[in-house]
């Protein structure tokens, strides 16, 4: 999270209500605001960090203690029954993690090419990303090195080496995803941007080259 603090209490609140009785780590990027100080009274475990998505992300990991990790972005709602479909999924000792569908809540037809042909198109192309709510087994995750600490794609190069070591379930239930960054940007803007960095990410053009052109198109890299 990184200043949050008109929407980080509401978020935790739900969560806790929906993952109960998981452990609830936060990890805190730097907020300018009161994020932290409202988020420590609804998790288990409140933690600073230098900003960066895999930075937070391996700091929250290197502090649980469960055997299974589940990433989130703090914008989203989790399904009811989320725990249990993981746990469904991680019944099975070939999978080593999955990920959730995921519904941006606005009936534009540009959302629907970021949450249901993008989804499709990541199949075909084995590609996911973060705010999918990547879950996966807690050896798995040491394994494979953890989150690679890189300004943009660190949830690809995740996702790519998890797929290696074993099967990847697939939750059909939505995690709703805040349209807040394509309301801000633009929402073909964004879509755009996103399609042509995942398409030059997979013709292999260096992680900072694709950082600078998400700088020159939407500002400040995500967090």
């Amino acid at each position: 999270m990184l200043n949050e603090a008109s929407s980080i209490e509401r978020f935790l609140k739900r969560l806790g209500e929906r993952t109960w009785p998981a452990e609830l780590i936060v990890v805190d990027g730097g907020s300018s605001d009161s994020t932290f100080n409202l988020a420590q009274h609804h998790c288990n475990r409140c933690l600073r960090a230098s900003p960066g998505r895999a930075v937070q992300m391996n700091a929250g990991a290197r502090a649980a203690s469960g055997d299974t990790l589940w990433f989130l972005h703090a914008d989203c709602e989790v399904p009811a029954g989320c725990l249990e479909q993981i746990s469904d999924a991680l019944r099975d000792p070939q999978v080593v993690g999955g990920f959730f569908r995921i519904r941006i809540p606005n009936k534009r037809v540009v959302y629907r090419l970021t949450d249901s042909f993008a989804h499709y198109a990541g199949l075909l192309l084995r590609m996911r990303f973060g705010d999918h709510g990547f879950f996966c087994r807690h050896p798995a995750f040491e394994e494979i090195g953890r989150f690679p600490e890189v300004p943009l794609m660190e949830d690809a190069e995740f996702f790519c080496k998890l797929r290696r070591v074993g099967r990847i379930a697939i939750i059909s239930s939505r995690l709703i995803s805040s349209p807040r960054r394509y309301e801000r940007i633009g929402p073909w803007r964004l879509t755009l941007t996103y399609g042509l960095i995942a398409l030059l990410y997979l013709l292999r053009v260096p992680i900072p080259v694709l950082a600078r052109i998400y700088r020159r198109t939407c500002g400040q890299p995500r967090v």
